[in-house]
């Protein structure tokens, strides 16, 4: 930090160029506004807001020490110069990522577009409708390429969804197996590493025990209960597993497959030799490899076993006028519901990835995916034979990609090194002293050549040249696909480029963003993702780079990668981080596990519960549960605090076997409350540890942090206080950040020799948007970051003062203050009305907003978070909108409007119902459609009426094939 900005005070941010930083341009709220906002919240000075809302006690005394802020073009020279450090080579290393070719057309208009990276979570259906059919798409591809009748629309990776499908036929056990305590997962040995640590990981707290062996010498026995296969496998064979999978469900054995989807259009799909399960990565389909992620895993199953599968599900409904539309189906199954009885613990997941790797299928279609992989199998094919000519032996029967070799005599491993490294070209070497590499979609003749050569020269061998790849098989007839897939006619009829960019802006003009308005979900933190922070995921040296390549190439995304980890140890006070957790589910998870393995370490690993508040967000029990602990519910007291006399006799009760405190701070209540170090104090008094959730961290930075608190591990939601988009449902990023005594326990990667508690396929996780956050923090800076968590809490304060009056606050603080997001009262309307909280979300719609977050952590209310990258004009606007809500709310109290034909009951209004020359309610089409005159000005039309929710629930239709009779 220099001098300038030492020599103010450090937690007041002035400054001459203020108007020309990048953190004037990221915070909405100018000294004007906040003026006229201090005036209605009733406070002298901003400063005194924060004294009023935060504890002193937590305040940190100095500020953050991290380097000073760059400008958006001083950040773009920054990281234009790390790219440059990581070097391009070509890679065939496989073993679970590919380079491919991103169509131009996706790149531009779904990756590159704010519509889709900023999209929520469609929740919401009536304003999702585009991403749902979107993700409906990549349903139906999975359930083709698979031949499995159901799919969900995405999770975290590869490596997590086969960890989930141990988890899922964990619980699918038959009684009899259940009665027999089996627990044993036979999982055969040619399976990716880094699939293989996962499981573990995952398996031993749960007492779970993974059996490694070769398929063709298992034999069953009562304690397993299912298997694992890798459809091809890790050396890249195809094996033909329909007598095994025949075999396994003869002794009730569930049989689960990693499947590489792009291979399923040519292989006989898992679905049609038996497989109960097939999961794998999408990131073939158009997504690059982005140093490991993110890209979306895939997850397809039997129908009967829809109400276990972890994960979203989309699925037909219709409208109340009997539109078909698409939902998020069946979401009793989640964690936010379901809590600790969750089937997973599973929040973000990889949406808009998914969506890119649906528009991919969508774009190529039946033809142009099997010619893709016709190709790709047809080069492998060429050069098998050709490097047979050299001498050398192919280990595979048949395979798809990827070779495998033996060397001959005067060959080694480390002359062909030799020769590839200097051709730049990464190979894959085997412990054994093989050589393999995987042919992807982007090998051409000229990659082909190099390949060739580089064998040819260490064999001492002359090689004449390709000039075309003929179409080749070295696939057995039986192995061979048969039957088609991508027939529904969204497969059929975007081939052009001017076709699917059309389908893509139809879709997108069917959901709100945050290019649209304010979302202002609370603990959701919809922020500004500057573009300046998002140009660098478009950079091919951070694009196409494997993870697994030679450190020295990745030089760049390494320097990256250690920056960021120390900005984020000093913003949370912490001695160590991982960033490997690819959401904050999995961050939660992953914190959890490092907390077990120190209590193991010191001989207390017998501590199996896990103290939560009632406010806690859903995923917290969950992930307590799936890291195999027990959890023990703490109350809250009326005003939405912890209740201490709760917590002290609860952590007192089960103070030997206590291994953590989970929880959220400010409280999902959106509070600040005062007692916090002393919560940290009891729990450490009885051994445990404290664990923090960092869902709330936008409210903390640069005034306060986990570590000066007193937790010991905490992790944070990169797509929520550090500026990631959230894309529609993913990608996220859930880093965890750990006292000194924890950092030994931090996950490690199997391909690096310590598998220790690893939680994603890749060592770094979505490694690829980390210079999103990255970016964000270096142009913010310590005073940057620090004022938008002040007004962030001026924000909100702003709209409880506004709604207050009509509405209600749910939760104040001690001194009458809400954090950073505040819980409007709904529940009395309904009681005096009729009218919901639902209904008040749905109208909103007709406003052009996005509702806030619904019924949660409270029933029947609604809570608000509008984040600092708001303006006041649009905070205003948000308030009127919410006004004008209250008074149609207080006619139909009144009785001036029809309790049950009037605009909130019947919200939102679509487009084809207000242009109908059908019209019998009982107020006009102006009110229904154009209630203000703002929204004259940016009007949002809705595709959709109300969605039926409980007809899409009640008969599951999960794919473009299905509709409602």
């Amino acid at each position: 930090m220099d001098n300038t900005e030492t020599s103010r005070n450090p937690f007041s941010f002035v400054g001459e160029n203020w108007g020309t930083t990048f953190a004037s341009r990221h915070i909405g709220i100018n000294e004007e506004d906040i003026s006229v906002m201090l005036r209605k919240i009733g406070v002298n000075s901003l400063d005194e807001l924060i004294d009023q809302t935060i504890p002193a006690n937590i305040r940190l005394k100095t500020p953050l020490a991290l380097t000073p802020p760059l400008t958006e073009y001083e950040f773009s020279r920054h990281i234009s110069a790390l790219a440059n450090k990581n070097k391009l080579y070509a890679t065939y290393i496989g073993m679970g990522w590919y380079n491919t070719i991103t169509p131009a057309v996706i790149q531009r208009n779904v990756f590159e577009n704010p519509v889709w990276y900023t999209s929520y979570t469609p929740y919401q259906t009536e304003v999702s409708q585009g991403r749902l059919e979107a993700l409906m798409n990549f349903q139906t591809a999975i359930c083709d390429l698979t031949a499995m009748p159901l799919a969900n629309c995405s999770l975290l990776d590869e490596a997590t969804a086969a960890a989930e499908a141990v988890t899922m036929m964990y619980s699918l056990r038959s009684r009899a197996q259940q009665k027999a305590g089996a627990n044993v997962v036979f999982v055969d040995e040619n399976i990716f590493p880094q699939t293989l640590a996962v499981m573990t990981t995952r398996a031993i707290p749960q007492g779970i025990e993974l059996r490694i062996g070769k398929y063709k010498e298992f034999e069953p026995t009562p304690e397993v209960f299912a298997c694992i296969l890798q459809y091809p496998n890790s050396n890249g064979n195809v094996e033909d597993y329909a007598a095994f999978t025949e075999k396994a469900h003869a002794a009730e054995c569930k049989v689960a497959v990693a499947a590489d989807i792009l291979s399923l259009a040519l292989l006989t799909p898992p679905g049609e030799w038996g497989a109960d399960i097939a999961f794998g990565t999408t990131q073939r389909f158009g997504t690059p490899m982005f140093y490991g992620g993110p890209s979306a895993a895939y997850f397809a199953t039997r129908n009967e076993y829809k109400r276990n599968m972890p994960g979203r599900i989309i699925g037909w409904s219709k409208d109340k006028y009997g539109k078909l539309c698409y939902r998020m189906a069946l979401q009793t199954r989640e964690q936010h519901i379901k809590r600790e009885k969750a089937t997973s613990n599973i929040c973000t997941a990889q949406a808009l990835l998914a969506m890119m790797a649906g528009f991919y299928a969508v774009y190529h279609g039946q033809e142009g995916i099997r010619t893709i992989a016709s190709r790709i199998h047809s080069i492998a094919v060429l050069l098998e034979k050709q490097l047979k000519k050299f001498g050398y032996t192919q280990v595979n029967a048949n395979y798809f990609d990827t070779l495998r070799f033996e060397l001959p005599e005067q060959t080694s491993a480390q002359q062909i090194r030799t020769i590839a490294l200097s051709k730049e070209v990464n190979l894959r070497y085997y412990d054994n002293g093989n050589v393999g590499f995987s042919i992807d979609e982007t090998t051409d003749i000229a990659a082909t050549n190099v390949l060739l050569s580089i064998f040819a020269i260490a064999a001492g061998k002359d090689y004449q040249k390709i000039e075309e790849v003929p179409e080749k098989w070295n696939i057995d007839k039986s192995l061979k696909r048969s039957s088609s897939f991508l027939t529904h006619e969204v497969f059929c009829k975007y081939h052009t480029e001017t076709e699917m960019m059309r389908y893509i802006k139809r879709l997108d003009r069917k959901d709100i963003s945050l290019a649209h308005s304010m979302i202002s979900l609370g603990s959701c933190t919809m922020k500004l993702n500057a573009a300046a922070e998002m140009l660098p995921l478009s950079c091919p040296e951070f694009m196409s780079m494997h993870p697994l390549v030679p450190e020295e190439q990745a030089e760049g995304y390494r320097e990256l990668i250690n920056n960021l980890g120390n900005d984020l140890k000093i913003i949370t006070g912490f001695a160590g981080v991982s960033l490997q957790p690819n959401s904050g589910a999995a961050g939660e998870y992953a914190g959890l596990r490092v907390i077990r393995t120190y209590l193991e370490s010191i001989g207390q690993g017998y501590r199996n519960k896990i103290l939560i508040p009632a406010s806690a967000h859903g995923t917290n029990p969950a992930s307590a549960v799936q890291a195999g602990f027990d959890t023990v519910i703490c109350a809250c007291d009326e005003h939405g605090n912890v209740d201490m006399n709760d917590l002290r006799a609860k952590a007192e009760e089960n103070k030997g076997e206590l291994a953590a405190l989970m929880i959220t701070y400010p409280s999902t209540h959106g509070i600040f409350e005062t007692e916090i170090k002393e919560i940290c104090d009891i729990i450490h008094s009885c051994g445990a540890q404290v664990y923090m959730d960092g869902a709330n961290m936008n409210a903390q930075v640069g005034l306060t942090n986990p570590g000066f608190i007193g937790a010991d591990v905490c992790h944070l939601n990169l797509h929520k206080t550090f500026a990631s988009p959230h894309g529609g449902g993913g990608p996220g990023v859930g880093p965890i950040c750990v006292a000194k005594h924890l950092v030994p326990f931090l996950p490690g990667h199997s391909i690096f020799g310590n598998s220790q508690n690893q939680v994603s396929s890749a060592p770094f996780g979505s490694a690829g948007i980390l210079s999103i956050t990255y970016g964000y923090i270096r142009m913010m800076g310590t005073q940057g970051l620090t004022q938008a968590t002040k007004i962030a809490i001026l924000n909100a304060n702003y709209l409880a003062a506004c709604l207050k009056d009509t509405y209600g606050i749910v939760y104040r603080g001690a001194k009458g203050f809400v954090g950073h997001e505040m819980i409007l009262e709904c529940r009395k309307l309904h009681e005096e009305t009729g009218i919901s909280e639902n209904d008040i979300a749905k109208r909103l719609m007709d406003y052009g907003y996005h509702a806030p977050t619904l019924s949660f952590p409270v029933h029947g209310t609604l809570m608000i978070e509008p984040t600092e990258s708001e303006s006041l004009f649009e905070l205003d606007n948000f308030v009127n909108v919410m006004l004008t809500i209250w008074e149609e709310i207080q006619e139909v109290k009144n009785g001036e409007t029809d309790k049950n034909d009037n605009v909130l009951v019947n919200a939102p209004h679509p487009e084809y119902e207000v242009v109908s020359d059908h019209w019998e309610h009982c107020y006009s089409r102006e009110k229904a459609a154009y209630p203000i005159e703002s929204v004259r000005e940016n009007k949002f039309w809705v595709n959709v009426a109300r969605v039926d929710n409980t007809l899409g629930d009640r008969k599951l239709l999960p794919t473009r094939y299905e509709t409602f009779e």
